[in-house]
């Protein structure tokens, strides 16, 4: 299912490289819930490339993350709520986040509560 969602996915330790931090502390992000990880066919956890910006996790990610968690999404239905096209934004909320749309984008996960 997640792999006709996301394109491209980067394994934790790319993770940790591209922001510059050591592993453990991308293993805090994902125990944390501000970053989502799946685990992958060869047993590898990854991350969906479109949650980083450059070096940095893509700004209200993290926020959006605990919204949808906070209404009682799992990871693979958070995931899927990301990555699914949104006639209202339009395109995906991930997509949405990467072009600092999160206030649009948040609007949508807090009406999942109600």
């Amino acid at each position: 299912m997640a792999d006709a969602l996301v394109s491209e996915w980067l394994p934790l330790p790319e993770v940790a490289t591209r922001l510059g931090l050591p592993i453990s502390r991308v293993k805090q992000l994902l125990r944390d819930r501000k970053l989502l990880a799946v685990t992958r066919p060869n047993g590898e956890r990854a991350v969906p490339a479109a949650f980083l910006d450059g070096g940095q996790i893509v700004k209200g990610l993290s926020g959006t993350l605990t919204l949808l968690f906070d209404c009682g999404f799992d990871d693979s239905a958070a995931l899927r709520w990301l990555f699914t096209a949104d006639e209202t934004l339009p395109g995906t909320p991930i997509e949405a986040l990467y072009a600092n749309r999160r206030t649009e984008v948040n609007r949508r996960a807090q009406a999942l509560a109600f």
